[in-house]
């Protein structure tokens, strides 16, 4: 798995039980776990049914969040810790875009923290102060409102393109290509079905087999597609007959 495990998300004052569990699946989705909630309306928040619910299969990060009273507790541990913001502060940390800043500290080796403000009045001034850096998701000038979750799932993933993508190749079997006497039965049974069906005419061949070997061989066929070729012969085989 690529690194993340050094990674904290931190949710300040969320009162929405629904929030902490669409956090945390947007976490987990993207490799993260270290959910850490400061002084959320309900202290019981994150073993609410409806937290639970909206986790989808995120249930262990939700269950593992800790419930802390004040930020200092959050990032005990933490060495670089990044604001989120809907627009630059006239004073505080530098803003950037997730996707300037993030490559740049992904290979420093410092423990990072993301910082989330409430549904409701997002992070207060105090709380910015305290951070490295100030990350703006990009968004149109005149609308720029994310949803709390979507907002963790943003930088979450931004986050793990920096640190290192999943691989998303798909995970299949080495292929079974056919070997030289599939493709001659197959070339067999082909020129008996084209001879009678009369598409080919064994005394004035015109080269049609061999020009269908050379169809084959850039094909490079697995042995399922030689038994589909020819299941699809024996199928003219028979209407033939009928």
């Amino acid at each position: 798995m690529p690194p993340g495990g050094d990674t904290r998300f931190i949710l300040v004052e969320t009162s929405h039980p629904g929030n902490v569990g669409a956090a945390a699946r947007a976490m987990k989705v993207m490799g993260f776990a270290d959910l850490v909630l400061v002084a959320p309306r309900d202290p019981l928040v994150a073993q609410s049914p409806q937290a639970v619910a909206m986790a989808s299969g995120a249930t262990d990060v939700v269950h593992n969040a800790r419930v802390v009273a004040s930020l200092d507790e959050a990032i005990d541990g933490i060495d670089y810790l990044c604001a989120t913001a809907m627009t630059p502060r006239d004073f505080g940390p530098p803003t950037h875009a997730p996707r300037e800043l993030l490559p740049r500290i992904a290979g420093s080796g410092h423990r990072v923290g993301f910082l989330f403000g409430s549904e409701r009045f997002g992070l207060g001034n105090h709380d910015v102060y305290r951070c490295h850096a100030a990350l703006s998701i990009p968004t149109p000038p005149g609308y720029g409102s994310l949803n709390l979750a979507q907002a963790v799932q943003l930088i979450a993933y931004d986050w793990r393109c920096a640190l290192g993508a999943f691989d998303v190749s798909p995970r299949t079997a080495e292929p079974q290509y056919a070997d030289a006497a599939a493709v001659r039965g197959l070339l067999a049974h082909w020129q008996a079905t084209l001879e009678k069906i009369g598409f080919l005419d064994p005394a004035v061949p015109r080269k049609l087999m061999p020009r269908l070997n050379q169809l084959v061989n850039r094909a490079e066929l697995r042995v399922e597609e030689i038994h589909i070729l020819r299941g699809i012969a024996r199928a003219v085989d028979e209407a033939t007959t009928r």
